[in-house]
């Protein structure tokens, strides 16, 4: 049996009854774009985070674009924010028309390096777009003071920290409104693609609710101002409304799977040269994936890889390194911590059913190959 990252299928062995409960609810309902089981979602889940609004949209990507459009985000503009994440947060920026500016991120946590943040703004800064990545929250409490010095707006990318806490607070609702993904993966996932924003200003969320139906603003075919297409699917909201209720429980299983690889493989710190995921002070981290380190990540992978155990890295590429977005102008070096890790950091096997006789496996098959290396 070949051992992956990640494998939907446990879940939905236990949950089977409930997701084809959920999908005749939707095809016996006579209504599959934008009815109630989309308004039943977004009203549980901007509650889940005490927001007063959530609005639904198809997937991650088009949750940054609309977010930073709904916060006045346009051509011309920068949006700051970082090169270690999923392409998609910066084609969400670039889809705005705005410009990505990129700023390093720290070595020890993976998370946006706040303390560069100052010396990127500009005129033509217009948001800033923090990224909680791989399941904790970046340091939000001096963006916050940048943002309120500056007249910045705060998008959060939440797609990797559903229910992920900083000092307390919920991410996503730290900042004027927060991008969140459903993709399959995710802590909060569905069975396809999905998004959604999730603010307390009802100015944002009008615009979003506009924005995501072409531009029309209740009466159909009549545009305001050209939007697109991007709703969120009756079925996936359904979906995701049943599966909210369990997020919690979710989030618990990831943390003990986490627990029993600190457990069984700290001491590879000082013998293996492996270096553990470290979660921030103030933090509480939902390991939406489990990274580690290795100088020597690649031999490993592969060593891993002849023993059926296969993983991957979020991420090989940081993104300005890639050509699509070589116009940006980064140069080899100009952000040498995101660089390094992409060298090192691959991912162990992370979700909440993640059978222990596979994790077993995982843990004593990588301790050998350290071992041999």
């Amino acid at each position: 049996m070949t051992i992956r990252v990640w494998d939907y299928l446990p879940e939905y062995e236990k949950e089977k009854d409930d997701i084809l409960a959920a999908v005749e609810k939707v095809f016996a309902s006579g209504q599959l774009i934008l009815g109630a089981s989309v308004r039943a979602f977004e009203e549980a889940f901007a509650d889940y985070h005490g927001a007063r609004f959530c609005v639904g949209v198809d997937n991650g990507t088009n949750a940054v674009k609309l977010g930073l459009q709904a916060l006045g985000v346009g051509p011309g503009d920068e949006v700051i924010t970082v090169s270690n994440t999923a392409a998609p947060t910066v084609v969400g920026i670039v889809g705005t028309g705005a410009t990505p500016v990129f700023v390093d991120v720290n070595e020890d946590d993976f998370l946006m390096d706040v303390g560069k943040v100052s010396a990127a703004i500009t005129p033509r800064t217009k948001a800033l777009l923090p990224v909680h990545l791989y399941g904790q929250c970046v340091d939000m409490a001096p963006l916050q003071r940048l943002a309120e010095e500056h007249g910045l707006k705060i998008l959060e990318d939440c797609a990797q920290s559903h229910g992920a806490h900083y000092k307390g607070q919920l991410a996503g609702t730290m900042g004027d409104a927060a991008a969140f993904s459903f993709y399959p993966t995710k802590v909060l996932g569905g069975y396809g693609d999905g998004g959604a924003v999730v603010t307390s200003d009802e100015g944002t969320a009008a615009a979003l609710r506009q924005l995501r139906y072409y531009g029309m603003e209740k009466v159909y075919y009549v545009v305001r101002s050209p939007g697109h297409n991007s709703r969120l699917d009756e079925v996936q909201a359904e979906i995701l409304l049943r599966k909210l209720g369990r997020l919690d429980s979710y989030i618990a299983g990831r943390q003990a799977v986490a627990r029993r690889y600190e457990e069984a493989l700290a001491d590879l710190t000082e013998t293996g040269g492996l270096l553990l995921p470290r979660t921030v002070a103030g933090n509480d981290h939902v390991y939406y994936v489990y990274v580690v380190r290795h100088a020597r990540r690649d031999a490993v992978l592969e060593a891993l890889s002849a023993e059926g155990i296969s993983l991957n890295v979020s991420y090989p590429w940081p993104v300005h390194t890639m050509s699509g977005f070589e116009h940006l102008g980064y140069a080899p070096g100009s952000l040498p911590v995101t660089e390094k890790l992409a060298t090192q950091i691959f991912s162990l096997p992370m979700y909440p059913s993640l059978p222990e006789s596979v994790q077993e496996r995982t843990i004593s098959t990588l301790r050998g190959v350290l071992a041999s290396l």
